[in-house]
């Protein structure tokens, strides 16, 4: 688990330059450069990067929370290639996308974590091959389908249906797949929390999974989630920095990754900010003593040498109590939740991320109320 986080946190720093320094020529070239297309097609490389680093975290269960408006036909599609090396050459893999598809909210790498889960569940269900389909719809809810089905509330929903030709389960075991430790394989061959992990999941999101199976014709999982109206969150198009928020304060920044501190500098003085630099928190103390004006807002890395994220903002804050905080992490969940800075209040940038994240999260928080100064968890 360690291991993953801290393979994580490398690789998002790296996957951060690529991105960034990527999406920073492009803004500066126009659509007919001859060096465009190449470029841009190390900013794809990049995003999958980001993407695949997403699905191995969701996969060991690491990854950071996050809820988006997402499309549920994109994270099936871009998940397609994993699942096929999950499932092996023995199954057939069938999807059906339902065109018009309602949006969902939900975290984008818990979702995968669900389709994963299930996957690997069919796959298990089939040791001498078979098929494994998945499904999308729109489903409206009424109050029939409720009462037979409680506690589902009525109402418009996005259905993923999970079928497979294995095994089947008979009544008594569907009524416990979802507990957790529960499992019908030997031991050593599963922990028995993968589906447990999908029904709490689902729940959090607001959604319901139900199962449908009988010995010897297989298993179909429905999950329902609730439809929402907002479009699909998406990666804002790259833009000249003269349509990006900008602003004149001074910033300071400490990261003690070099290649990502300089991106992040350029980033901000391309956007009119004054920027202090420091590799690391003693660095950053006296700076925060020698400027003479105010500083406006820290940007700090959470997981550093000598000295934490949170344990920097709370010794600016004795120099210059008007100084607001916004941390950035690569690391996973758990590390960031260990350095108190996880709270709904404390603002947090996740790497990588785009100028345009970058910027209109910057321009929040200084525009913010006076309580997100303090940047201390509650």
């Amino acid at each position: 688990g360690k291991l993953a986080g801290g393979v994580a946190h490398d690789f998002n720093n790296l996957v951060t330059i690529i991105t960034g320094y990527s999406d920073m020529v492009l803004s500066r070239i126009g659509p007919e450069d001859a060096m465009r297309r190449d470029i841009e097609q190390i900013k794809k490389a990049g995003d999958r990067a980001h993407s695949l680093t997403r699905q191995l975290l969701a996969f060991s269960r690491r990854q950071m929370l996050q809820p988006k408006v997402l499309d549920l036909n994109a994270v099936v599609s871009n998940l397609e290639p994993m699942l096929h090396r999950l499932i092996g050459e023995n199954i057939e893999l069938a999807i059906v996308l339902k065109p018009g598809l309602g949006q969902v909210k939900a975290d984008p790498g818990q979702l995968e974590q669900v389709i994963m889960n299930l996957t690997i569940n069919a796959r298990d269900a089939m040791p001498h091959g078979g098929k494994l389909l998945f499904e999308t719809d729109n489903a409206t809810l009424d109050e029939v389908y409720a009462r037979q089905h409680i506690p589902t509330q009525p109402g418009s929903y996005v259905r993923l249906a999970v079928s497979d030709t294995g095994c089947g389960m008979d009544e008594a075991t569907q009524s416990r797949i979802f507990e957790p430790f529960f499992t019908t394989k030997e031991q050593g061959k599963g922990t028995g929390l993968g589906l447990s992990t999908v029904y709490g999941i689902v729940k959090q999101s607001g959604g319901y999974i139900w199962v449908y199976s009988e010995p010897g014709q297989g298993t179909t999982f429905k999950i329902y989630l609730p439809r929402v109206a907002a479009p699909a969150d998406s990666v804002l198009p790259v833009t000249h920095w003269s349509k990006l928020p900008q602003g004149t304060e001074t910033l300071l920044l400490v990261e003690d990754e070099p290649e990502v501190r300089w991106l992040v500098r350029d980033m901000l003085q391309h956007l009119g900010y004054t920027i202090l630099e420091a590799r690391h928190g003693i660095e950053a103390q006296v700076l925060s003593i020698q400027h003479p004006g105010p500083i406006h807002l820290l940007i700090t890395d959470v997981v550093m040498p000598q000295m934490s994220g949170r344990e920097i903002a709370e010794q600016l804050r004795s120099e210059h109590p008007e100084t607001k905080v916004l941390y950035m992490s690569g690391y996973t969940d758990d590390a960031v939740v260990r350095h108190g800075v996880l709270a709904a209040e404390v603002a947090f940038l996740q790497k990588p991320f785009t100028p345009e994240g970058l910027a209109v999260k910057v321009r929040e928080v200084l525009d913010g109320p006076a309580g997100s100064r303090t940047g201390k968890p509650a």
